[in-house]
This record gives structure tokens, C-alpha cells and sequence, in this order.
């Protein structure tokens, strides 16, 4: 019982940190491309907070409402309540991909684009979300980096879809 009670006074992500699987080690940019078609995760669970919502709309200037009136959102939208912006589902990239894998050698971590994204369900205030990645191509450009594209699905807990499925484009640079 001991230990169910501390389990309940950890922040989520530290809750279902004991289940997760340690990250991938790719042990250099090089080897990256050894790793395409290898599915990764999933991340452990993050919860996506009302205050974190209201915080990226101040951030981003995107104040429109079925972000920052829990009220209004409740009442008039089709969602039932206060939904995150697509973009800040898509944020949690970069903390939830090194739970995933690391690229050892690597200096820095470019973010070059996004293809192929699609929101496919609404993140509530308070969902639970995770990320499974999967590395589909890489070119190794003449400094050494390689420029990747990886295949990202944000998991919705007890969600009927993903939330978002996208295609991100990153470099590694040595």
C-alpha cells in the first residue's frame, strides 16, 4: 500500500516512467540509418494542463477561445471543454523524443520542417498524451549531419484516433 500511495504523489510522466523501456542509443550520426524502419516508444504519458494550454496562447498570441475560455469552450464548442492548439501537441516533440532515442556524437538538433501533419483529435485540458516515433529516411549531407524523416504519432490516452501524426524533417549535426 506503501507504494501505491508514493506512485500517487508522482507527477505523471514520473508515474509510468517505471514501465517505459530506456531509450534507443544510436551510437553516432552516422548510424542513424540504421535505424529507419524501427519503431520507437512509447514515450511515457505527459498531461497536457489547462495552465500549459492558457500559457502557449499567451506565447503564441492564438487566444481564440476554445483555448482560453473553459466556460465558453464548455457551453458552445463541439469539443465539450478547453482543447490545446494543435502546434502545442506537436511542441512536445523535442522532450518526448529523447525518451525515446538518442543520438549519441550529436551536437545539436534542427528542426527543418513538418510534412504530412495531420490533427486528427482534439487534445482536452487534462488528456494524457504520448509519442511512438519511427525513423522513415535518411541523407547524410557533406558536413556529416544527417537530415532525417521521422514519422511521429501522438497517442491520445483512451483516445479513439491519434491526436496528431506528422512527418518531422531533423537534423543531426556532429
Amino acid at each position: 500500500m506503501a507504494q501505491a500511495a508514493r506512485d500517487l504523489e508522482r507527477s505523471p510522466r514520473d508515474r509510468y516512467a517505471f514501465a517505459m523501456p530506456k531509450p534507443i542509443r544510436i551510437p553516432s550520426i552516422a548510424a542513424i540509418k540504421d535505424h529507419v524502419g524501427v519503431p520507437m516508444g512509447p514515450s511515457g504519458w505527459v498531461t497536457v494542463s489547462e495552465e500549459q494550454i492558457r500559457r502557449f496562447a499567451d506565447a503564441t498570441g492564438d487566444q481564440q477561445w476554445i483555448h482560453t475560455d473553459p466556460e465558453r469552450a464548455a457551453a458552445e464548442s463541439p469539443f465539450g471543454g478547453l482543447i490545446a492548439h494543435g502546434y502545442l501537441t506537436i511542441s512536445l516533440a523535442p522532450a518526448l523524443i529523447d525518451e525515446l532515442y538518442l543520438v549519441d556524437g550529436c551536437r545539436m538538433t534542427v528542426n527543418y520542417g513538418i510534412e504530412k501533419m495531420r490533427l486528427q483529435e482534439p487534445v482536452l485540458a487534462g488528456a494524457r498524451i504520448r509519442l511512438t516515433a519511427e525513423i522513415r529516411a535518411v541523407r547524410m549531407l557533406p558536413s556529416g549531419a544527417a537530415r532525417t524523416t521521422v514519422h511521429f504519432v501522438f497517442e491520445i490516452a483512451g483516445g479513439r484516433r491519434p491526436a496528431c501524426v506528422c512527418d518531422a524533417v531533423l537534423v543531426y549535426f556532429p
